[in-house]
C-alpha cells in the first residue's frame, strides 16, 4: 500500500541513480550523501511495490521492471521541464493575450485610448477591453487586469492608485433656474437626483465627504431618471433634468464651460482610479507591462487635466 506520493525529488535521485549505477557517483551529482540517495530509492520502490535495482556489495543494476520505471521517469521529469519553461517564458515574455475590463464611459473615453498607445508598444500582446456596468470576479471571469473608478476593492486583490478623482455634485443652469441650488444635502430629498447605477456603489445612496474626508454622510436620494450609463446621466443633466453626482474627470468639461454648475462645493465622494490585478505582477511580464504603461499614462494624464482646469 502507497503511503506517501511520488515526488519529482525522488525521481530525479532514481534517475541520476539509474545514470551512473553508482549511489556514491549520483550522490556526487545530487550534492547529497550516499545514505539519501539509498533511502529514497528504497522509498521509492516501497511505493511502487518493485524492485528498482539488483545489488551486489560491489555494484547496482536496474532491475527489468526499474528499466521501464526508468524511462517513465525520464518522461515526467521532461514533462516537468517544459512546463517550468512554459511558466518562465509567460512571466518573462512579452507576449499573449491580455484581458482587461473596466466601466462605460471610462472606457470608451480613456482607457481605450491608453490601451491602443500599450498596443502600438507591444504589438505581440493581443488586448480585449471589456465595458461593464458591475464588478467583476477576476479569477473566475479571467480578467488580467481591472481599470476601476472608486475605492471599494476587495482584499484578495492587489491594486494600484494611478490617479486622483472624486464626484461631485452638478446641476445645469437651466436646472437650478427652475428649482432653485440646494443650500444643504437634506436640500436634496426635494430635488430630482439623477441616478446612475455605479460598479461600486448602492443604488440612490451618495456617500459624501466634507473638509478633510472623515466624516461620511450617507444620503438616500430619488428621482425619475435612473441609468447603468454615466454618459447618459450626463445628457439628462445637461438638458435640465436634475442634479447628478458624477466624476470630475467628466464633469470638467462642462463646468469650464458653464453648461453645468458645480453645487454645494463642501461635499465630495472619493473615487479615485486604480489598476487592479488578481496576483503579483511578477507572475505574468504583459500585465506587469500594462500596469506600468497604465500608471505612466494615467500620471500624464492626471497633470494635462491639472493644467487644463487652470
Amino acid at each position: 500500500m502507497i503511503t506517501s506520493k511520488i515526488t519529482v525529488s525522488d525521481l530525479k535521485v532514481f534517475c541520476e541513480a539509474a545514470n551512473h549505477q553508482n549511489f556514491s557517483k549520483a550522490a556526487h551529482m545530487l550534492g547529497v550523501s550516499p545514505a539519501y540517495v539509498s533511502k529514497r530509492i528504497q522509498a521509492l520502490e516501497a511505493q511502487l511495490s518493485i524492485r528498482l535495482f539488483h545489488r551486489t556489495t560491489r555494484h547496482i543494476a536496474l532491475t527489468e521492471q526499474g528499466e521501464r520505471a526508468r524511462m517513465l521517469a525520464l518522461d515526467v521529469l521532461s514533462s516537468v521541464e517544459r512546463l517550468q519553461n512554459t511558466v518562465i517564458e509567460a512571466r518573462t515574455e512579452l507576449r499573449g493575450e491580455l484581458r482587461v475590463a473596466t466601466s462605460f464611459g471610462f472606457g470608451r473615453r480613456v482607457v481605450s485610448d491608453a490601451l491602443a498607445q500599450f498596443s502600438l508598444k507591444y504589438p505581440l500582446i493581443n488586448v480585449k477591453l471589456e465595458v461593464l456596468d458591475c464588478l467583476v470576479d477576476m479569477v473566475r471571469e479571467r480578467y488580467d487586469i481591472d481599470v476601476r473608478i472608486g475605492d471599494v476593492i476587495a482584499p484578495n486583490y492587489i491594486a494600484r492608485r494611478v490617479a486622483d478623482n472624486y464626484r461631485i455634485l452638478c446641476a445645469s443652469p437651466k436646472y437650478l433656474e427652475k428649482y432653485g441650488e440646494p443650500k444643504n444635502l437634506k436640500d436634496l430629498e426635494s430635488h430630482n437626483c439623477l441616478i446612475v447605477r455605479e460598479r461600486d456603489h448602492p443604488v440612490g445612496v451618495w456617500k459624501l465627504t466634507r473638509g478633510d474626508g472623515r466624516h461620511v454622510e450617507n444620503i438616500k436620494v430619488r428621482g425619475t431618471l435612473t441609468t447603468n450609463n454615466g454618459e447618459i446621466a450626463v445628457a439628462w443633466a445637461l438638458n435640465g433634468h436634475g442634479i447628478m453626482l458624477r466624476s470630475v474627470w467628466d464633469s470638467q468639461r462642462h463646468l469650464q464651460s458653464g453648461e453645468l454648475v458645480h453645487v454645494l462645493k463642501p461635499y465630495r465622494q472619493e473615487a479615485n482610479i486604480w489598476v487592479v490585478y488578481p496576483e503579483r505582477l511578477e507572475s505574468s511580464a504583459p500585465v506587469k507591462a500594462c500596469a506600468e504603461h497604465l500608471e505612466e499614462y494615467f500620471n500624464q494624464w492626471s497633470l494635462y487635466r491639472r493644467i487644463g482646469s487652470k
